[in-house]
This record gives C-alpha cells, structure tokens and sequence, in this order.
C-alpha cells in the first residue's frame, strides 16, 4: 500500500483532486474495456475473462502497488505466452500457472529484486516487445480479413497458412476491420474529440452498424462466444495438483518474468511523465496479488499497461483513485451493457490490436537501434527478435540476456591492463630519487576489475617475465574489486614463483581485497611484510633487505676470512 500511503502524505486523496482523477478513471476505464475483450479473445478466453482481470488485477494494484498512477489488467505482451499456455493446458491450466507467477513476484518483491529485473538490456526489451507486436498483428490477420481458422503450433506454420488462404478473405469483414482501424487512428484527430479514446469510437459505431444491419458473415462476440455474463464474476479455486504445477512451472516463471519486467517499464514511463519515483519492490508485492487473485475470480494473467498508464497520467490522474474509478466504470458497464456485447464484430477487435502490435513493436526506435547502435547491441536485438518470433519468449529474452552478459564481460575483460612498469615511469610517478629499481625487481600492475575474465592477461604478463626476475611487485592501486576466480590465479601464481625463490610482493591493495586475501591465506603465503602501501614503501624494503643481505655476506666472509 505504498502508493496509497505516499498520496495521502502528498496530499492527493484531497477533495480537490478527486475530480480530475475521477475523469482519468472514467477514460482510462472506457479504454480498458475493448481492450480487455480484446487481449481476452487473442489469449484464447472468452471476452468476460479480460474484463474480469481488469476489474480485480485493476484493483489490487491500485490499493497495493507501488506507483501511484500504475493501471494494471491484461496486456498485449502476454498473448503469445497465454494463447500457448490455453492450446496446450486449457483455461484452468492457464489459471493455475497464473496463480503460481503470482506467488514468484511475491517472493521476487519480497526478496527486494526488483531492482535487478530492471538490468535487462535495452536491445533485449526492444527485440522481444517488437517481435510480440509481430505475432500479434500476423495472429490477427484471420479476425480482420475474416479467414478461416489456422492450425500449427509454430509462428511460421501458421503465417504460410494464413498466406495461402488470402484468397478465402470475407470482403465485408475487411471493410469493418479497416473502417474501424482508420477511425482507431483518426478519431482522436478530429476537433473536440482529443479525449475521447479512438477504440471506443470504433466498438460504438461499428457495433452499432452490425446491430442494425446483422451481416452475416461477420463474426460477433455472440456468435462465437454467446452473449457476455451479466454480473461480477464468482470466486473458483482451480483443481491444483502436484503434477499439474510441475508440468506448469515454466509457463508460471515465463508470465512472472515478463510481468515484472514490464509492470517495471511502465512504472518507470509513469515516473518519467509525473517527476515522481516508484517503489519497484511493492510493485512486483501489488502484481503478485492480482495474479494470484485475477484467476480465483476467473481472469487471466495481468501486468501493468503502459498504454492505459499514460492515459491515466495524461488526463490528470495522479493518485490510485483513477485506478479504482476505473475499475468500478468496468464494473457498471459489466453490470448494465454487458448484453449489449453480442454484436461487437471480431475484426473490430482485430483491428485494435493491429494498433496496439503497431505500438508495441516501437519501429522507429527498432530502426534508429539498427542505424546507429553498437554492432553487438544490433545482433542481441535481432537475435531476441528472431527467437520471440519463431521460437519462444522466454527462450528469446534467456539467451539475448546471455548474451548481453557475454558481450559486457568482455569489454570488462578488454578494459583490464597487466602491464610491466620500467624503471623510468615509476621514477617519474613517485620521484624516486636515490631509490633505484634493480634490473632483477619486476613491477606489474593491475588496472580493472580484477575477476575471472581477467585471469588470461594476468598470467600472459607472468609468463613474459624472464629468469633474471628475483622480485615480483603486483600493484593493485587500480583493482576496485576482484573476484574468488582472480584470486586463486594470484595465489596460484605466488606459489609457483616461490617454487623458482622468486620473491612476490604486493603493493597499495585495497582494504576489500586485502580481506579476502587475508580469508584465502594468500597475505600468511607472502608475509605481511611483503604487502605495502605504495612502491616507494616497497623499494625501500627491498632495498633494505638487500643492504642486510649484503652486509652478512660480509661479515660472513671476514668471519671465515679470520678462521
């Protein structure tokens, strides 16, 4: 109850501000109502169903989410996962892994990783919500055209059919689909009609138009799901069983994953568009109770919308009452029209997600990345977007995080220097005035993160010294941090010159790492006083060693000299 809580200490749940966000509600829940149908139908429900999670997942985000202004119900990017989940488990199926992906964001809220779901590459999020807008936008083509039903459970499967069967396109279902996709479009455009939402302008007049005139190959609502209940939906507790949940596992940490990931984007879009910061931890904690309430009250899988989110923020809503408002204008329109439903046309729904595939494949920041990002952000989006479209979400985002995590190990690996110092340029760093740096003393030092990709150029620089070598001084001056894999590289390649009586020395290491070699043995194998603060402190010990060594040879010799 963050959000609440932070708009009551801001001072927004006044008198004041209840009108404009009453009228946010009121817009963004005439909005949410043919999208909700919508996505519902696309999933592979019926109708009421994205109603209904609209209606509770609505809610329950609004009273325990963590951003103020956050919409929540179902989305565009989960219909590839859900259509699978309900082709291949069926409705109740769906439902329980729904109910599990929520009890995975609880335990990601609670744990706080919320924050860690926000790391996912920017070429990751691009390529998979472009190539979810490409499998809806082709999944739509049979409502829109009016062509008949496709089989095949892969992408390409069903588009070289959806090709071949073009020319059994229902003329008049195509005119709806693009009569009602140009007043989606230009409704809004036209004067004192700004506020008024391009999808609902669309469902009243060509519903109405198939109200009146009944043409009879266009499919309806009614004719393919019969008329819409009329009421609030009752609770119903899906039979779970041990191997159900199993068999579900996957699919549940697949809707978990991406709606964190996505009720964080548009929590994030929200704080861009209000100057305000979202609590991400308290929003996974909101969205783990709404799908965990969504199915027991017959919904689907819900995630915050960032479509529904800005309408909210954009006509003056700024508190969790135009959340709630808009769940009650659903509940009154679920009450009061529902049966007014039956004539709503298929391709006039079709024709909103074309909008919303439209939007979500972001084409020009999809082209701009290609144009002019790096060339590995350029094949970690493509390959997201290849894998999205013809093999599997969670396969996509998996490997182009991989990926992603490859690619920055490796410029942390190129950005690490092992390099040899000369005796010149350590003069002029410290002016070591009187102090010389023997031929046989080596210094390399260590800039970059000292970890496990960095181990290679470290024991290449090793290997390079030759055997005239007595002292080897490692500086860690430039090490913010190294890890157990770099360690044991160190450690290792102390022994193995100890082994040759080569002396190693470290030099300015820092508190952090010093602890760690304290816990691995590494400062008892060296000595103590053989790690020091600074090479001018290192010089004059080994020097000094020197001096003493050179001074017993002496007394050694007088002493065999006088026997």
């Amino acid at each position: 109850m963050i959000a609440l809580l932070e708009a009551k200490r801001a001072g927004l749940l006044a008198r004041k501000h209840w009108m404009s966000n009453c009228i946010a509600g009121i817009i963004v829940g005439v909005v949410a109502l043919p999208l909700g149908m919508a996505f519902a139908i696309a999933s592979g429900v019926s109708p009421e169903q994205g109603i209904y999670t609209a209606i509770v997942a609505g809610l329950a985000v609004s009273i325990l989410g963590g951003s103020r202004v956050q919409i929540a119900g179902p989305t565009g990017a989960f219909i590839v996962i859900l259509a699978a989940v309900v082709a291949q488990h069926g409705v109740e199926g769906l439902q329980i892994a729904t109910l599990m992906a929520g009890g995975i964001l609880l335990v990601l809220g609670f744990a706080r990783m919320g924050a860690v779901i926000k790391f996912i590459p920017a070429p990751v999020i691009v390529g998979f919500t472009a190539g979810i807008g490409v499998i809806i936008w082709v999944g739509q083509w049979k409502d829109f055209f009016g062509l008949p039903a496709v089989t095949g459970q892969h992408f390409h499967e069903k588009f070289w059919q959806l090709i071949h069967a073009f020319p059994q396109m229902d003329l008049m279902t195509t005119f709806i689909a693009v009569v009602s996709l140009l007043i989606v479009i230009y409704a809004p455009r036209i004067p004192r009609m700004e506020r008024v939402p391009g999808p609902l302008v669309a469902l009243i007049v060509l519903t109405t138009a198939q109200a009146i005139f009944q043409f009879p190959s266009v499919s309806t609502i009614g004719t393919a799901f019969g008329e819409i209940p009329r009421g609030l939906p009752s609770f119903h507790l899906p039979d779970i069983t041990l191997s159900r949940m199993v068999e579900l596992i996957g699919p549940a940490f697949a809707i978990a994953m991406l709606g964190a990931i996505e009720s964080l984007l548009s929590a994030v879009v929200a704080d861009g568009m209000t100057n305000t910061r979202h609590h991400s931890n308290q929003e996974l904690i909101g969205q783990g109770v709404a799908n965990i309430l969504s199915p027991l009250f017959g919904g689907i899988a819900a995630t915050g919308a960032i479509a529904r989110t800005a309408t909210n923020v954009r006509n003056g809503g700024n508190s969790p009452i135009a959340g709630i408002v808009h769940v009650v204008v659903l509940v009154l329109v679920l009450v009061v029209l529902a049966p007014l439903a039956v004539n709503i046309p298929l391709a006039t729904l079709a024709a909103i997600l074309f909008m919303v595939a439209w939007n979500m494949s972001q084409l020009k920041l999809v082209v701009d990345t290609l144009r002019g990002a790096p060339k590995a952000d350029v094949v970690i989006l493509l390959v997201t977007f290849g894998l999205t479209v013809f093999a599997d979400l969670v396969v996509a985002v998996n490997i182009g995080v991989v990926l992603a995590m490859l690619h920055f190990l490796k410029r942390m690996a190129d950005s690490v220097r092992v390099e040899r110092q000369d005796a010149k340029t350590l003069k002029r760093e410290f002016s070591l005035d009187g102090v010389t740096v023997p031929n046989h003393v080596a210094v390399l030092t260590v800039e970059g993160p000292f970890f496990f990709a960095a181990v290679d150029p470290f024991e290449r620089a090793l290997e390079q010294l030759d055997e005239s070598v007595h002292t080897v001084i490692i500086r860690l001056h430039h090490v913010p941090f190294a890890d157990g894999t770099a360690l044991a590289a160190l450690d290792k390649a102390i022994s193995v010159y100890q082994k040759k009586e080569v002396r190693v020395m470290l030099s300015e290491v820092n508190p952090s790492i010093r602890r760690k070699l304290n816990r691995m043995g590494v400062t008892k194998k060296v000595g103590a006083h053989a790690i020091h603060d600074s090479i001018p402190s290192a010089m004059a010990s080994i020097e000094h060693e020197e001096q003493v060594a050179a001074e017993d040879v002496v007394a050694e010799t007088i002493k065999t000299s006088r026997a």
